[in-house]
């Protein structure tokens, strides 16, 4: 990735958008191809059914708890393409719209088919805070939502044991990354805030949020019961 795309100026340009957005998309495709070699997922005994939902323990646990996230924000976007603020926006905002769309739904798609019987069942989500015919509320809720995924994934990470789905989480928060950085420029065209002081620390890394404090975001947008109490601490 050449530097010039993270800073200010190289975000603000439209070509440079999209550009930065549809190179995530191609850690989407290599984390499918490491996955199929990953078969053990598949061969765990299912969750039991419950009210709501068990996300279960170790790599499996991390897994449907991404998997939850992948939904809430596949869900978001689907509803982005549904309202007016999407009809009547710029062709450049459709354009980064549908792609951050087609992202989320391939890594919903992507961990319900890795986690196979072990995966968590549909979540319900309430999205009746947000007004989808306006801009500012559309845009917010995206930026609350990637931040939200970003520093999840950062969060997570540290307790996956299994090295080859630390890889794959390593890159689907990279794309995650890219979706925030881009909805942030798309609030404040070129500033800095793609990496403010909210999100990177002095010693330039960014912001972690452990299971608690992501699920409990969350469930502000999300009906379903989510236990998480056998994810590791």
């Amino acid at each position: 990735m050449k530097n010039e795309l993270f800073k200010p100026q190289g975000l603000v340009k439209n070509a440079n958008r999209r550009q930065f957005l549809k190179a995530g998309s191609l850690s989407v495709a290599a984390a499918g191809l490491i996955m199929v070699g990953c078969k053990d997922v598949e061969d765990r005994d299912p969750i039991p059914p419950m009210e709501g939902v068990m996300l279960g323990s170790g790599d499996i646990g991390i897994l449907n708890y991404a998997y939850a996230l992948e939904q809430l924000e596949a869900a978001f976007y689907a509803a982005v393409m549904q309202g007016s603020y999407f009809a009547n926006a710029s062709a450049e905002e459709k354009t980064i719209m549908g792609d951050l769309e087609k992202h989320e739904r391939a890594h919903r798609e992507f961990f319900k088919a890795a986690l196979g019987d072990a995966a968590i069942a549909d979540l319900e989500v309430d999205f009746s805070a947000i007004d989808f015919s306006n801009r500012t509320s559309v845009l917010g809720a995206a930026k609350t939502f990637e931040d939200l995924g970003v520093a999840a994934y950062n969060g997570a990470g540290q307790y996956i044991e299994n090295v080859d789905y630390l890889l794959i989480a390593g890159k689907i928060v990279s794309v995650e990354a890219r979706h925030a950085a881009a909805i942030r420029d798309l609030i404040n065209p070129g500033s800095a805030d793609f990496a403010g002081d909210d999100l990177i620390d002095a010693n330039g890394l960014e912001r972690t949020l452990n299971f608690t404090e992501v699920l409990t975001a969350a469930s502000s947008f999300v009906t379903t019961p989510i236990d998480f109490s056998q994810l590791p601490s």
